[in-house]
């Protein structure tokens, strides 16, 4: 993994912008079109502002994949992750399709059934991803993370540290109004795309971002999965790069 620090949380988004559509051109004149996975949260606002106004991206080529929901949230609820997919990003540059994961679904096993095939159908070009306050990826938290999942989707528990960094970040009310559950691309389905942008502003993240760098390579903290693929690049700011040791942050 590439590790690039800019200056502020602006600079970041800049960066991780025109990477990822250099990355999804590159993937529609090599293919014919490019299959990507859109990553939603506070992490990921400023980068795909930036994106969505980019010219020269081929939008009707692209097919998109939702990363995560909450289970049992309605599509309407501001703080569902279709709602943000639908209003930051499919409504901006209309692409090809958006595939969604519909958390509310009355039969969540058949919800991942319908889903699992869709991602079988190709090579994922480009995942983006963010990095949770206690160093999950998706809504694989420490206590559920599984490297070596056989899975591609899968409904799992949110812990408590999840819970309230959506209550923190102005999404709930409280901590009780926060779904218990979600429905996430797995640990190995997130290393099997073949590009990962991962953006990771924000002080609150600086000890999750020294965990997945320094830390030991374990399911305690899932973002150190990251470390092991080959074509991942995460962009930090000074903020959660303030705790990284200087081998990090004294790099060219």
């Amino acid at each position: 993994m590439q590790v690039k620090i800019f200056p502020n949380s602006d600079a970041l988004a800049h960066a991780a912008a025109h990477e990822a559509a250099a990355l999804i051109r590159a993937a529609v004149q090599r293919n014919g079109h490019a299959r990507i996975v859109v990553a939603t949260g506070n992490s990921q606002v400023a980068m795909m502002a930036k994106l969505v106004v980019l010219p020269d991206i081929p939008w009707a080529q692209v097919e998109a994949f939702h990363l995560d929901e909450y289970v049992g949230l309605p599509a309407t609820h501001p703080a569902s992750f279709r709602f943000w997919i639908r209003t930051r990003f499919e409504e901006k540059v209309r692409p090809g399709v958006v595939h969604y994961l519909e958390g509310d679904a009355a039969d969540l096993d058949a919800e991942l059934e319908r889903y699992a095939p869709l991602l079988a159908a190709g090579p994922l070009d480009l995942a983006f991803i963010g990095i949770g306050e206690n160093g999950h990826i998706a809504f694989n938290d420490p206590p559920v993370a599984d490297f070596l999942d056989p899975l591609r989707v899968k409904r799992v528990p949110l812990d408590e540290m999840c819970r309230l960094q959506q209550v923190g970040e102005g999404h709930f009310s409280n901590l009780a109004a926060v779904p218990k559950e979600a429905v996430t691309f797995t640990c190995s389905q997130l290393m099997a795309a073949e590009n990962l942008v991962c953006s990771v502003p924000d002080l609150r993240k600086a000890n999750a971002v020294k965990d997945s760098l320094e830390g030991p390579l374990s399911e305690a903290c899932p973002g150190s999965l990251l470390r092991v693929h080959p074509r991942a690049t995460l962009y930090l700011d000074t903020e959660s790069a303030s705790k990284l040791s200087p081998v990090w942050t004294n790099r060219p």
